[in-house]
């Protein structure tokens, strides 16, 4: 892991949610507290979250939605697609840089080496330095707590900002409802 922020994202059995901190950093000086490093893709249909540059993200942002048009939304074909694209880009593939994606069906952890990596268990995934105490976090309280999805990713990265010194409180979530159709 590289010193970045910290993305969780929970694929539950009602909705799905990814969520962010907000602190960007340079070296070691906190630069921002307030940044948004997640957002919705594709119609309002996928979320999407970064750990890394914050000057790449747009840009990976920006490629992975022509992926997504390109599939007519369909998230397996897109990461897919966009992992190549990524790996074979002489200058992206370089970025410490990772992704996190997800509908109401999959959710993905993509990096510039090309990997697309689909969580063991289909439903939690996190990235970035505070990743490994937020996805710690949500398993725990998955398994011992009564929490709907957004108060399970909003809690687990409340703990993961309390240990990792480059994720603080400021937390976003977006949220997909499960599709009636």
């Amino acid at each position: 892991m590289f010193d970045a922020t910290t993305i969780l994202a929970y694929k539950g059995k009602n909705r799905a949610v990814i969520g962010g901190d907000g602190q960007v950093t340079f070296g070691n000086s906190v630069l921002k507290g307030n940044a948004t490093k997640i957002r919705t893709l594709y119609q309002g249909k996928i979320l999407a979250g970064f750990a890394g540059s914050t000057a790449d993200a747009f840009n990976l942002f920006d490629m992975f939605e022509e992926n997504l048009e390109a599939k007519k939304g369909d998230l397996l074909k897109a990461v897919i697609d966009f992992s190549k694209a990524w790996r074979k880009d002489r200058v992206l593939r370089r970025l410490e840089a990772m992704m996190i994606v997800l509908n109401n069906e999959h959710i993905f952890i993509l990096t510039g080496n090309g990997d697309v990596v689909e969580p063991e268990d289909g439903e939690i995934a996190s990235i970035g330095s505070g990743g490994n105490f937020a996805i710690s976090a949500a398993r725990a309280l998955k398994k011992h707590a009564d929490l709907d999805e957004e108060s399970l990713v909003k809690e687990s990265l409340g703990i993961a900002a309390d240990l990792c010194i480059y994720t603080n409180h400021n937390i976003k979530t977006l949220i997909l409802e499960e599709s009636t159709s």
